[in-house]
């Protein structure tokens, strides 16, 4: 399954068009912010997907039955620019187990790069439901690469893939190598993916635009 968000009128709209604006995104905390906002926006809606076991409840005045989820998820994310959209995730199931994957674009030429993965931090996630959490799906490599490096830590049962803008090559180049039943939450696709491997129209570097540019 593929929801792409923002095909459906609601807030999150307006998060994704400040996200997207070259004047409103220059203030790094308010990108940041709209980063979290979608995520939590992104696991609500997931969240009812999930699985609900009733329990019942003491209240001051009687009892009351209320259904509570039957797991937590772990939450996987790719850094740095992951960070606010997991956190996002987070504030929601906030009793998840949380993992963390380093990968970056090493440039052999102007326009081509590998993707390396350099660091893996992870719970056992076999048998669990995984969250993997990347603001830009471009080409996809670095999902699929950090989706292989989890596999270390366990087989997942269900796979969640949020991701604020994909191109729509990256996000097809994606569902040809994750497992067929894994559910792909899009902010948005953008049609464009430029020589640079950059998404376009996109937003730009999310990872500069949240915590300032890089050497």
């Amino acid at each position: 399954m593929v929801r792409i968000l923002a095909q459906e009128n609601s807030i999150l709209n307006n998060f994704m068009a400040e996200m997207r604006d070259d004047r409103i995104q220059k203030d790094s905390m308010r990108f940041r912010r709209n980063l979290e906002r979608v995520g939590e926006i992104m696991a609500y809606e997931l969240s009812k997907t999930m699985t609900y076991e009733k329990h019942e409840i003491s209240t001051p005045l009687d009892n009351a039955e209320c259904h509570i989820l039957s797991e937590q998820p772990a939450i996987a994310t790719i850094l740095r620019a992951g960070m606010p959209l997991h956190q996002g995730v987070l504030n929601y199931f906030d009793q998840a187990e949380n993992a963390f994957i380093s990968a970056y674009r090493k440039h052999t030429t102007d326009e081509e790069f590998e993707i390396e993965i350099e660091y893996l931090s992870s719970p056992n996630i076999d048998e669990k439901t995984l969250i993997l959490c990347d603001p830009m799906l471009a080409t996809g490599g670095s999902m699929i690469l950090a989706y292989e490096a989890m596999l270390k830590r366990g087989t997942p049962k269900q796979v969640h893939v949020l991701s604020v803008i994909a191109s729509k090559s990256g996000l097809d180049h994606v569902r040809k190598h994750l497992p067929e039943d894994t559910m792909y939450w899009m902010g948005d696709v953008d049609e464009t993916l430029t020589n640079k491997a950059y998404i376009s129209p996109g937003l730009g570097d999310a990872g500069d635009l949240a915590y300032g540019s890089k050497v």
